[in-house]
């Protein structure tokens, strides 16, 4: 099991534009999250949007949930979930956002242990990558594990 350290109460923002890009920032219904799953809709397959990870302890959500073939998509984003090629840590504050960017890192590794010990296959995406190719990707796992096949 993986031990998340919470990285305390949010610092002040380091300034007014940097505050108001973070309160626009989705948490749900991203651009990414709409591509991808237009392009796995055009092949078929029909899923839930934002549930709750089914067999996890604590408070988690799927992206992505094909139940029928029992597996979980997640749409990460480069920054909130440290993307090895384009993920970076803001050089204010940064203390505090290296303890908080490590904890969701860490989630989301709890998460997937968590999704397969209860039979959950889990798929990840970054934001960056190509919605089409990712979604045939998913349609090929969802045919080996015997879920709703596309058209």
């Amino acid at each position: 099991m993986y031990q998340y350290v919470d990285a305390g109460p949010a610092p002040a923002a380091s300034s007014d534009a940097a505050s108001r890009v973070m309160r626009r920032t989705r948490r749900s219904g991203t651009a990414p999250e709409l591509a991808v799953r237009r392009a796995l809709h055009r092949r078929g397959l029909r899923y839930l949007v934002d549930v709750a990870a089914p067999g996890t302890s604590r408070r988690r959500r799927v992206d992505v949930l094909l139940r029928g073939a029992r597996t979980a998509l997640f749409v990460d984003g480069c920054f909130w979930h440290s993307c090895p090629e384009h993920g970076q840590v803001p050089k204010a504050n940064r203390e505090w956002w290296q303890v908080k960017l490590h904890g969701v890192v860490v989630r989301d590794r709890d998460t997937d242990v968590q999704l397969a010990g209860a039979g959950w296959l889990v798929v990840w995406m970054w934001e960056h990558e190509d919605p089409g190719e990712v979604a045939d990707r998913v349609v090929a796992l969802v045919a080996t594990r015997g879920g709703r096949r596309a058209r």
